[in-house]
């Protein structure tokens, strides 16, 4: 092949990149969306992540709209007899660049079961980056952690459930 003809096919490439990216839909995030009662739609952002342990728990982001007013709760749900969460303790959420935000432990009192734990992010939600990811950590009983890192994918569906929804 000569020089123009790679030129001219390398301008061909560029120009159907460019127009590819200009003129495509815009990603959006990947949310679950539910029928609460009739007339009510919910949404939520779930995920199942593994801890360093390679045991599967599924993380859970959902908003609650009371008297006008949306908080947001994290909830964390392990496999039934593998780790129980050492409540009340709270949740511990460290940022990328090392921001440590804390969100408080809502079965603190009683919890629907010793691997679940829940707890309110609404305080903090808004403080979560645009970018980069995020490792929480909370105590277990037995004198184990547990320590989950939140990748971009899913921080970016976090955002959107925020702003968007």
């Amino acid at each position: 092949m000569n020089l123009k003809k790679i030129v001219s096919l390398t301008i061909i490439i560029v120009i159907l990149c460019t127009t590819f990216l200009i003129f495509s839909p815009p990603a959006k995030a990947t949310l679950t969306e539910y029928q609460e009662s009739p007339g009510v739609t919910r949404y939520n952002s779930k995920h199942s992540l593994k801890d360093k342990n390679g045991y599967s728990w599924q993380i859970v982001l959902f908003p609650l709209t009371n008297n006008k007013e949306t908080n947001y709760y994290l909830r964390l749900v392990g496999f039934p007899g593998i780790a129980e969460l050492n409540h009340p303790q709270p949740l511990e959420i460290i940022t990328s660049d090392g921001k440590v935000l804390m969100a408080n432990d809502l079965f603190s009192v009683q919890s629907p079961a010793p691997n679940v734990g829940q707890f309110d992010v609404t305080n903090i939600v808004n403080q979560l980056p645009k970018n980069g990811f995020l490792k929480i950590a909370l105590p277990l009983k037995n004198n184990q952690e547990l320590a989950l890192k939140i990748p971009s994918s899913i921080l970016l569906e976090w955002q959107w459930l925020v702003n968007e929804i």
